[in-house]
Protein backbone atom coordinates (compact mmCIF):
# COMPACT_ATOMS: atom_id res chain seq x y z
CA UNK A 1 0.00 0.00 0.00
CA UNK A 2 1.32 3.41 -1.01
CA UNK A 3 0.10 6.12 2.17
CA UNK A 4 0.02 9.64 0.48
CA UNK A 5 1.50 11.06 4.32
CA UNK A 6 4.65 8.43 4.27
CA UNK A 7 7.91 7.88 2.19
CA UNK A 8 8.53 4.64 0.25
CA UNK A 9 10.73 2.51 1.85
CA UNK A 10 14.12 1.37 -0.22
CA UNK A 11 16.75 -1.17 0.25
CA UNK A 12 20.03 0.54 0.17
CA UNK A 13 21.25 0.04 -3.54
CA UNK A 14 23.94 1.86 -5.30
CA UNK A 15 21.45 2.28 -8.16
CA UNK A 16 17.95 4.61 -8.12
CA UNK A 17 16.55 3.87 -10.89
CA UNK A 18 16.62 1.30 -14.15
CA UNK A 19 15.01 2.59 -17.40
CA UNK A 20 14.52 -0.21 -19.62
CA UNK A 21 13.78 0.38 -23.40
CA UNK A 22 13.63 2.91 -25.97
CA UNK A 23 16.32 4.95 -26.41
CA UNK A 24 15.84 6.68 -30.18
CA UNK A 25 15.78 9.81 -31.99
CA UNK A 26 13.11 12.40 -32.05
CA UNK A 27 12.57 14.72 -35.20
CA UNK A 28 10.44 17.11 -34.59
CA UNK A 29 8.85 19.60 -36.51
CA UNK A 30 9.73 23.03 -36.35
CA UNK A 31 6.24 24.91 -36.72
CA UNK A 32 2.80 24.01 -35.02
CA UNK A 33 0.63 21.64 -36.64
CA UNK A 34 -1.46 18.06 -36.67
CA UNK A 35 -0.01 17.09 -40.24
CA UNK A 36 3.50 16.65 -41.89
CA UNK A 37 3.62 19.66 -44.37
CA UNK A 38 5.97 21.25 -42.21
CA UNK A 39 9.63 21.06 -43.97
CA UNK A 40 11.90 21.44 -41.38
CA UNK A 41 12.40 19.55 -38.54
CA UNK A 42 15.38 19.34 -36.15
CA UNK A 43 16.92 16.14 -34.23
CA UNK A 44 16.91 15.39 -30.36
CA UNK A 45 17.41 13.07 -28.07
CA UNK A 46 14.68 10.74 -26.89
CA UNK A 47 13.15 7.57 -25.99
CA UNK A 48 11.21 7.71 -23.14
CA UNK A 49 12.99 5.43 -20.49
CA UNK A 50 16.15 7.49 -21.52
CA UNK A 51 14.53 10.87 -21.61
CA UNK A 52 13.21 9.44 -17.68
CA UNK A 53 17.51 8.08 -16.93
CA UNK A 54 18.92 11.51 -18.09
CA UNK A 55 16.29 13.92 -16.34
CA UNK A 56 16.44 11.96 -13.15
CA UNK A 57 20.70 12.29 -13.52
CA UNK A 58 20.11 16.02 -13.64
CA UNK A 59 17.25 16.13 -10.51
CA UNK A 60 20.15 14.05 -8.34
CA UNK A 61 19.74 10.38 -8.23
CA UNK A 62 21.39 7.38 -9.74
CA UNK A 63 20.08 6.13 -13.23
CA UNK A 64 20.86 3.52 -15.50
CA UNK A 65 19.48 2.84 -18.88
CA UNK A 66 19.36 -0.61 -20.94
CA UNK A 67 18.35 0.14 -24.78
CA UNK A 68 19.44 -0.59 -28.18
CA UNK A 69 21.02 1.49 -30.78
CA UNK A 70 22.01 1.01 -34.33
CA UNK A 71 25.84 1.14 -35.18
CA UNK A 72 25.26 3.70 -37.37
CA UNK A 73 25.63 8.05 -37.05
CA UNK A 74 22.12 7.91 -34.91
CA UNK A 75 23.20 5.66 -32.46
CA UNK A 76 26.63 7.54 -31.85
CA UNK A 77 24.67 10.17 -31.55
CA UNK A 78 22.69 9.08 -28.60
CA UNK A 79 25.87 7.75 -26.70
CA UNK A 80 27.46 10.57 -27.40
CA UNK A 81 24.82 12.73 -25.86
CA UNK A 82 24.39 10.40 -22.58
CA UNK A 83 28.30 10.51 -22.16
CA UNK A 84 28.65 14.28 -22.44
CA UNK A 85 25.80 14.39 -19.82
CA UNK A 86 27.80 11.94 -17.28
CA UNK A 87 25.75 8.67 -18.15
CA UNK A 88 27.17 5.15 -17.62
CA UNK A 89 26.45 3.36 -20.98
CA UNK A 90 27.43 -0.02 -20.24
CA UNK A 91 23.91 -1.41 -20.83
CA UNK A 92 22.95 0.17 -24.22
CA UNK A 93 23.86 -2.38 -26.77
CA UNK A 94 24.81 -2.01 -29.91
CA UNK A 95 23.27 -3.98 -32.89
CA UNK A 96 23.49 -4.51 -36.52
CA UNK A 97 19.83 -2.48 -36.98
CA UNK A 98 19.40 0.96 -37.30
CA UNK A 99 18.88 3.18 -34.97
CA UNK A 100 14.69 3.61 -33.99
CA UNK A 101 13.23 7.36 -34.53
CA UNK A 102 10.16 8.87 -33.93
CA UNK A 103 8.83 11.85 -36.59
CA UNK A 104 6.49 14.57 -34.48
CA UNK A 105 4.80 17.16 -34.82
CA UNK A 106 5.60 20.03 -32.67
CA UNK A 107 2.65 20.67 -30.06
CA UNK A 108 0.95 21.99 -27.51
CA UNK A 109 -1.81 19.20 -26.84
CA UNK A 110 -0.97 16.04 -28.10
CA UNK A 111 2.02 15.04 -30.14
CA UNK A 112 1.57 13.41 -33.51
CA UNK A 113 3.65 10.49 -34.13
CA UNK A 114 5.19 8.21 -36.96
CA UNK A 115 7.46 5.65 -35.63
CA UNK A 116 10.40 3.86 -37.61
CA UNK A 117 11.59 0.92 -35.84
CA UNK A 118 14.64 -0.90 -35.65
CA UNK A 119 17.44 -1.26 -33.34
CA UNK A 120 15.05 -0.53 -30.31
CA UNK A 121 13.59 -3.89 -30.21
CA UNK A 122 16.75 -5.91 -30.46
CA UNK A 123 17.61 -5.03 -26.57
CA UNK A 124 18.55 -8.60 -25.23
CA UNK A 125 18.68 -9.83 -21.37
CA UNK A 126 22.06 -10.00 -20.53
CA UNK A 127 23.96 -10.43 -17.54
CA UNK A 128 24.99 -6.90 -17.69
CA UNK A 129 21.35 -6.25 -17.32
CA UNK A 130 20.50 -8.65 -14.57
CA UNK A 131 23.10 -7.19 -12.69
CA UNK A 132 21.88 -3.81 -12.95
CA UNK A 133 18.64 -4.94 -11.98
CA UNK A 134 19.65 -6.38 -9.09
CA UNK A 135 21.86 -3.46 -7.59
CA UNK A 136 18.78 -1.14 -8.39
CA UNK A 137 15.66 0.50 -6.26
CA UNK A 138 13.22 1.05 -8.80
CA UNK A 139 12.53 -0.53 -12.10
CA UNK A 140 10.65 1.45 -14.78
CA UNK A 141 9.88 0.19 -18.27
CA UNK A 142 6.37 1.04 -20.69
CA UNK A 143 4.66 -0.38 -23.42
CA UNK A 144 7.26 0.41 -26.70
CA UNK A 145 9.44 -2.29 -25.91
CA UNK A 146 6.30 -5.04 -24.73
CA UNK A 147 4.98 -4.54 -28.43
CA UNK A 148 7.63 -6.12 -29.88
CA UNK A 149 9.99 -9.76 -29.61
CA UNK A 150 12.54 -10.33 -28.74
CA UNK A 151 13.16 -7.18 -26.14
CA UNK A 152 9.29 -7.97 -24.58
CA UNK A 153 10.82 -11.69 -23.34
CA UNK A 154 13.66 -9.44 -21.99
CA UNK A 155 11.44 -6.67 -20.34
CA UNK A 156 9.25 -10.18 -19.15
CA UNK A 157 12.42 -11.46 -17.13
CA UNK A 158 13.23 -8.15 -16.25
CA UNK A 159 9.68 -7.68 -14.38
CA UNK A 160 9.81 -11.56 -12.49
CA UNK A 161 13.64 -10.49 -11.04
CA UNK A 162 12.02 -7.51 -10.10
CA UNK A 163 9.60 -8.74 -8.23
CA UNK A 164 11.78 -11.33 -6.54
CA UNK A 165 14.36 -8.71 -5.34
CA UNK A 166 11.92 -6.10 -4.13
CA UNK A 167 12.61 -4.14 -6.88
CA UNK A 168 9.53 -1.49 -7.17
CA UNK A 169 7.76 -1.95 -10.67
CA UNK A 170 6.88 0.58 -12.47
CA UNK A 171 5.02 0.79 -16.00
CA UNK A 172 3.98 3.40 -18.36
CA UNK A 173 0.59 2.19 -20.20
CA UNK A 174 1.60 4.42 -23.06
CA UNK A 175 -0.67 1.85 -25.55
CA UNK A 176 -0.42 2.86 -29.14
CA UNK A 177 -1.69 0.54 -31.33
CA UNK A 178 0.62 1.82 -34.47
CA UNK A 179 3.57 0.00 -32.71
CA UNK A 180 1.92 -3.63 -32.38
CA UNK A 181 2.27 -5.96 -35.22
CA UNK A 182 -0.37 -6.63 -37.13
CA UNK A 183 -2.86 -9.50 -35.30
CA UNK A 184 -1.52 -9.18 -32.16
CA UNK A 185 -4.16 -8.28 -29.30
CA UNK A 186 -1.64 -5.52 -27.33
CA UNK A 187 -4.57 -4.14 -25.16
CA UNK A 188 -4.96 -7.98 -23.88
CA UNK A 189 -1.25 -8.00 -23.55
CA UNK A 190 -1.15 -5.09 -21.59
CA UNK A 191 -3.79 -5.73 -18.75
CA UNK A 192 -1.76 -9.20 -18.58
CA UNK A 193 0.99 -6.67 -17.19
CA UNK A 194 -0.86 -4.89 -14.99
CA UNK A 195 -1.28 -7.27 -12.18
CA UNK A 196 2.53 -7.58 -11.91
CA UNK A 197 3.06 -3.28 -11.63
CA UNK A 198 3.31 -1.56 -8.19
CA UNK A 199 3.26 1.81 -10.21
CA UNK A 200 1.58 3.02 -13.23
CA UNK A 201 0.96 6.75 -14.67
CA UNK A 202 -2.07 6.43 -17.46
CA UNK A 203 -2.12 9.78 -19.31
CA UNK A 204 -6.02 9.95 -20.21
CA UNK A 205 -5.24 8.80 -24.11
CA UNK A 206 -3.49 5.83 -22.99
CA UNK A 207 -6.37 4.65 -20.85
CA UNK A 208 -9.22 5.76 -23.28
CA UNK A 209 -7.25 3.23 -25.89
CA UNK A 210 -7.07 0.29 -23.66
CA UNK A 211 -10.36 0.17 -21.82
CA UNK A 212 -12.43 2.70 -23.87
CA UNK A 213 -14.18 6.43 -23.08
CA UNK A 214 -15.41 6.82 -19.43
CA UNK A 215 -14.83 9.01 -16.72
CA UNK A 216 -11.56 9.38 -14.85
CA UNK A 217 -12.35 7.92 -11.43
CA UNK A 218 -13.47 4.81 -13.31
CA UNK A 219 -10.26 4.41 -15.85
CA UNK A 220 -8.54 4.60 -12.70
CA UNK A 221 -10.49 1.93 -11.06
CA UNK A 222 -9.71 -0.21 -13.87
CA UNK A 223 -6.52 0.18 -13.69
CA UNK A 224 -6.68 -0.89 -9.56
CA UNK A 225 -8.90 -3.65 -10.04
CA UNK A 226 -6.10 -5.36 -12.27
CA UNK A 227 -4.03 -5.13 -9.64
CA UNK A 228 -1.76 -1.71 -9.84
CA UNK A 229 -1.24 -0.95 -6.00
CA UNK A 230 -1.02 3.18 -7.37
CA UNK A 231 -1.97 4.88 -10.14
CA UNK A 232 -1.38 8.15 -11.46
CA UNK A 233 -3.97 9.17 -14.15
CA UNK A 234 -2.45 12.47 -16.06
CA UNK A 235 -5.05 14.99 -17.39
CA UNK A 236 -2.74 17.68 -19.03
CA UNK A 237 -3.86 20.91 -18.06
CA UNK A 238 -6.55 19.48 -15.43
CA UNK A 239 -3.39 17.94 -13.27
CA UNK A 240 -3.96 14.28 -12.01
CA UNK A 241 -6.09 12.41 -10.22
CA UNK A 242 -4.18 9.77 -7.99
CA UNK A 243 -5.80 6.43 -6.25
CA UNK A 244 -3.94 4.19 -4.08
CA UNK A 245 -6.81 2.03 -3.80
CA UNK A 246 -8.38 3.38 -0.24
CA UNK A 247 -7.54 7.34 -1.08
CA UNK A 248 -7.84 9.07 -4.42
CA UNK A 249 -6.81 12.66 -4.78
CA UNK A 250 -6.82 15.58 -7.14
CA UNK A 251 -3.88 17.04 -8.07
CA UNK A 252 -3.97 20.45 -9.98
CA UNK A 253 -1.39 21.53 -13.03
CA UNK A 254 0.92 24.02 -12.06
CA UNK A 255 2.13 24.45 -15.86
CA UNK A 256 1.40 27.99 -16.68
CA UNK A 257 3.11 27.70 -20.29
CA UNK A 258 2.90 25.48 -22.88
CA UNK A 259 5.58 25.67 -26.10
CA UNK A 260 5.82 22.12 -26.84
CA UNK A 261 3.99 18.87 -24.65
CA UNK A 262 7.02 15.96 -26.28
CA UNK A 263 8.22 14.83 -22.86
CA UNK A 264 5.96 16.19 -20.74
CA UNK A 265 4.91 12.86 -19.11
CA UNK A 266 8.75 11.91 -18.92
CA UNK A 267 9.23 14.83 -17.01
CA UNK A 268 6.62 14.16 -14.74
CA UNK A 269 8.10 10.47 -13.90
CA UNK A 270 11.05 12.36 -13.05
CA UNK A 271 10.45 14.45 -10.52
CA UNK A 272 8.18 11.78 -8.81
CA UNK A 273 11.08 9.25 -9.31
CA UNK A 274 13.82 11.78 -7.72
CA UNK A 275 11.29 12.91 -4.97
CA UNK A 276 10.48 9.28 -3.73
CA UNK A 277 13.86 8.05 -3.75
CA UNK A 278 15.09 11.48 -1.86
CA UNK A 279 12.37 10.21 0.82
CA UNK A 280 9.47 12.42 0.27
CA UNK A 281 6.15 11.60 1.13
CA UNK A 282 4.26 10.14 -1.85
CA UNK A 283 1.76 13.05 -2.30
CA UNK A 284 4.90 15.40 -2.15
CA UNK A 285 6.64 13.35 -4.51
CA UNK A 286 3.27 13.60 -7.09
CA UNK A 287 3.66 17.39 -6.69
CA UNK A 288 7.10 17.36 -7.65
CA UNK A 289 6.21 15.21 -10.63
CA UNK A 290 3.86 18.09 -11.76
CA UNK A 291 6.61 20.79 -10.89
CA UNK A 292 9.00 19.06 -13.40
CA UNK A 293 6.68 18.82 -15.74
CA UNK A 294 5.47 22.54 -15.93
CA UNK A 295 9.42 23.52 -16.35
CA UNK A 296 9.90 21.08 -19.22
CA UNK A 297 6.39 21.89 -20.81
CA UNK A 298 8.28 26.02 -21.55
CA UNK A 299 10.74 24.41 -23.93
CA UNK A 300 10.50 21.79 -27.31
CA UNK A 301 12.43 18.88 -26.82
CA UNK A 302 11.60 15.55 -24.38
CA UNK A 303 15.34 16.35 -22.49
CA UNK A 304 15.40 19.79 -21.17
CA UNK A 305 18.21 21.14 -18.59
CA UNK A 306 16.87 20.57 -15.43
CA UNK A 307 18.05 22.49 -12.16
CA UNK A 308 18.21 20.37 -8.86
CA UNK A 309 15.09 18.72 -7.71
CA UNK A 310 15.20 21.08 -4.33
CA UNK A 311 14.73 24.28 -6.64
CA UNK A 312 11.17 23.39 -7.67
CA UNK A 313 10.38 24.24 -4.13
CA UNK A 314 11.13 28.04 -5.52
CA UNK A 315 9.19 28.09 -8.11
CA UNK A 316 6.32 26.19 -7.70
CA UNK A 317 3.58 25.86 -4.69
CA UNK A 318 4.98 22.05 -3.66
Amino acid sequence: MFDFENSVQFAEKDLDLLTVGELLVDMISEDYGVSFENGTYHRYFGGSPANIAMNTKRLGIRPLVASAVGSDGLGQFLLEHLSRSGMDTSCVQQVDEATSLVVVTKSKSTPVPIFYRGADYRLAYTEELRTALLRTKIVHFSCWPLSRQPVRSAVEQVIRDARQNGTLVCFDPNYHPALWEKGEDGIEYIKSILPLVDIAKPSEDDAERLFGKDTPENQLQRFLDLGVKLVILTLGKDGALVSNGRETVKLETLATQVTDTTGAGDAFWSGFYAALVKGYPVRRALKFGLAVSAYKLQYTGAVVELPALETFQEKYPI
